[in-house]
């Protein structure tokens, strides 16, 4: 079963999502500070994580920085917040998902649906055993001696020093070091990363992309390996 840890300071809109979100099958736990959600995160292990941004004891674009540092859990920000500049600054942060209140329920269970698809996805992906796995990443890896990516960890290495990503950051760069040379089109990246039933925009993959260049690239200003593909997409160039 898996299992949905709900960080959310209004009791009533928290029962009401433990409660939809069981009834669908999720095994689904509630925290209404962002301190007793860092404990829960720990003990439970989550698949998903939805988190509100404004709660008692900390700012949740600050709790969504320290859950990425700890874990690469897919996090759903749901908020009453609308602008976009909240959405951008989420994605910056670290969150894979921006869901508004109010919202419908179906399509909050519809997203949350994708994002562990997704993940699981990614897991399962390198293939029927562990010798496949390690030739996958030894390919990889070969393809660049300054990027490389630890499919077993979901680890992306860059000049030796292990870099911290979110879940969407790490499934483009396997998407761009798989088909090195290859454009993609910014609806091809919201596909890998989202599915066709959870959504994303064009600006959040830019977001993406200049928080990617800013971890490989020495100078993200000039970028060597993922290049802009003007009125297209981008690349990754291998060198």
């Amino acid at each position: 079963m898996q299992k949905i840890l709900v960080i959310e300071d209004d009791a009533i809109m928290g029962h009401m999502l433990c409660m939809y979100l069981s009834e669908e099958g999720y095994d689904v736990k509630q925290a209404l500070n962002g301190k007793d959600g860092l404990q829960l995160m720990d003990e439970l292990k989550p698949d998903v994580i939805l988190l509100d941004l404004m709660l008692p004891d900390i700012d949740g674009m600050e709790l969504c920085v320290d859950i990425r540092k700890r874990s690469d859990v897919p996090i759903m920000i749901v908020s009453m917040k609308t602008e976009v500049s909240e959405r951008v600054h989420a994605l910056k942060a670290g969150a894979d998902d921006y869901l508004c209140k109010p919202f419908s329920l179906h399509e909050l269970t519809a997203r949350v649906y994708a994002l562990i698809r997704r993940a699981q996805g990614s897991a399962k992906s390198g293939g029927a055993g562990a010798d496949f796995r390690s030739e996958q990443a030894e390919d990889m890896s070969a393809r660049s001696e300054e990027i490389k990516l630890d499919i077993e960890r979901r680890l992306l290495i860059v000049r030796g020093q292990h870099v911290e990503t979110t879940f969407s950051e790490f499934e483009i760069m396997r998407l761009f070091i798989s088909h090195p040379g290859k454009v993609f089109s910014r609806e091809d990246l919201i596909n890998a990363i989202r599915g066709f039933d959870s959504f994303v925009t064009d600006r959040a993959i830019d977001v993406h992309i200049v928080n990617l260049r800013k971890k490989v690239e020495e100078n993200p200003r000039s970028p060597r390996f993922i290049k802009t593909v003007w009125g297209v997409g981008y690349k990754y160039v291998q060198e």
